[in-house]
């Protein structure tokens, strides 16, 4: 009777165990491939419409993702590790005047992030096809030549909407002397060096999303130029 209840007691263990078990990997599992920028089947970046001349798009009608916790927490900088292919990941601050640079710009020039190319068309204002693009604009954090907070981006898209979205927050906080809770995501397909896109998050902390509130996807696109995002290369269309 003893060695048979023991059989039973290792048998409902080891049964335990194999449940436990499973259900760990399948957590780790979900956690290895859940989407960049959210679990939400519409964030997915196959389901980000094709360019169709608009520089970006509304996402989630337009709200950003930050969390209770987020709004509550003091001033911080977080800027993520390069990946295994050297790219760079997420940048989230809560940004203030604290933040802000108080000195000129310095160069970046040493930094060569995934997919760059010094490559120039008549076609592109500047001429050159590419720029070091801050994912934190240097007038929000004062974060110049680290590689975390760069990555390889068209001029368009440097210059156009990217910098659009900086000004508003950069003028915000100069106005008010409040802070926004700002967040950037480079968006890569599979394990390409250029990023398809970058979603920016934003939101004013005071008034939680009233004065600042977006969310948006921004096309890392050039018109008149057909850019593979496997390597960086690019040709006229």
């Amino acid at each position: 009777m003893k060695k048979y209840r023991k059989r039973n007691t290792f048998i409902t263990i080891l049964i335990t165990l194999i449940v436990i078990c499973f259900a760990y990997q399948n957590e780790i599992k979900e956690f290895l491939t859940e989407p960049l920028i959210s679990s939400k089947e519409t964030y997915k970046l196959e389901n980000i419409p094709k360019y169709n001349g608009n520089a970006y798009i509304e996402i989630n009608n337009n709200k950003p993702n930050f969390t209770e916790e987020d709004y509550t927490k003091g001033t911080f900088e977080t800027y993520s590790d390069l990946d295994n292919l050297n790219r760079a990941g997420v940048a989230f601050a809560k940004i203030s005047k604290e933040t802000m640079p108080t000195e000129e710009r310095g160069s970046i020039g040493m930094i060569k992030p995934t997919g760059w190319h010094t490559i120039k068309y008549d076609i592109v204002s500047g001429k050159y096809l590419y720029n070091r693009c801050h994912l934190i604009g240097y007038q929000l954090t004062g974060e110049n030549a680290n590689e975390k907070n760069l990555i390889t981006c068209t001029r368009q898209t440097n210059t156009g909407p990217m910098l659009d979205f900086e000004n508003e927050v950069a003028n915000y906080i100069k106005k008010t002397n409040n802070h926004v809770l700002y967040r950037v995501t480079p968006i890569y397909e599979g394990n390409n060096l250029l990023a398809s896109g970058i979603q920016i998050e934003a939101s004013s902390v005071e008034d939680k999303c009233n004065d600042i509130c977006f969310n948006v996807y921004i096309y890392n696109v050039q018109d008149g130029i057909t850019i593979d995002y496997k390597n960086g290369d690019s040709h006229l269309s």
